[in-house]
């Protein structure tokens, strides 16, 4: 991805315009479509199997509704990310190059995707969206809409699981294309690998400990002076 015009319009100062705003929105949406269609690839390469199949005794379903619901999902969570920002530069704790400056948040962000990498939230969304055959079986929906509503529902699980490691790139920088394909490829890894819950170990008690060790540090610094 060439982000290079989107960078371009990354406001220097709390003053957004309409153009801003969408801009920056678009640049989110481009962002998540980027990082999560590997992830759910095999759901809808299995829904446009399954229709095939089945298309002597039902309608064919273009693959396209399915599609859609995900991206209304990521829609909606690429709009609040636009307005997390906008909140983050109003109170200028986001540089130019789209950083937390404050390193104390920054820190408490990084303990706080490490602790969700543990929670039952997680791995019960995790599950859902390891498995697109269970997922078919267990939650299909026929005609247009039904597929639409796949796609939501697939969707928002698949953001629960990720939107914590998403919100990394707060910190990492939000432009930083090294660590959109490092999470895009982590995401996939977790979703695809039958015994993942270790690597979501792994990754959560490196985040903690990391996170832990900059609060630490930052804190310390803040009360020295």
């Amino acid at each position: 991805m060439n982000m290079d015009a989107f960078m371009f319009a990354m406001p220097m100062t709390p003053d957004w315009t309409a153009t801003d705003f969408i801009l920056l929105f678009i640049m989110w949406l481009v962002m998540m479509i980027a990082m999560m269609t590997p992830s759910v690839a095999p759901l809808i390469l299995l829904f446009s199997m399954v229709n095939r199949q089945s298309e002597q005794k039902n309608p064919f379903i273009k693959t396209w509704y399915l599609f859609a619901g995900y991206y209304v999902t990521w829609t909606i969570f690429s709009l609040l990310a636009t307005i997390l920002q906008w909140v983050l530069q109003q109170v200028a704790w986001l540089n130019p190059d789209m950083v937390i400056t404050n390193k104390i948040l920054s820190s408490i962000i990084l303990v706080a995707a490490g602790i969700f990498q543990f929670t039952s939230l997680k791995h019960r969304c995790l599950s859902y969206c390891r498995t697109p055959i269970d997922f078919i079986h267990a939650k299909w929906k026929p005609g247009k809409t039904g597929a639409f509503r796949m796609g939501v529902e697939n969707g928002i699980y698949c953001l629960g699981c990720c939107w914590a490691l998403m919100v990394l790139l707060f910190v990492a920088g939000i432009m930083n294309l090294l660590w959109i394909a490092l999470i895009a490829s982590f995401v996939l890894l977790e979703k695809l690998l039958p015994q993942s819950k270790w690597i979501s170990y792994t990754a959560g008690a490196a985040l903690v400990l990391y996170g832990s060790y900059n609060l630490i540090h930052s804190s310390t610094l803040l009360f020295s002076h």
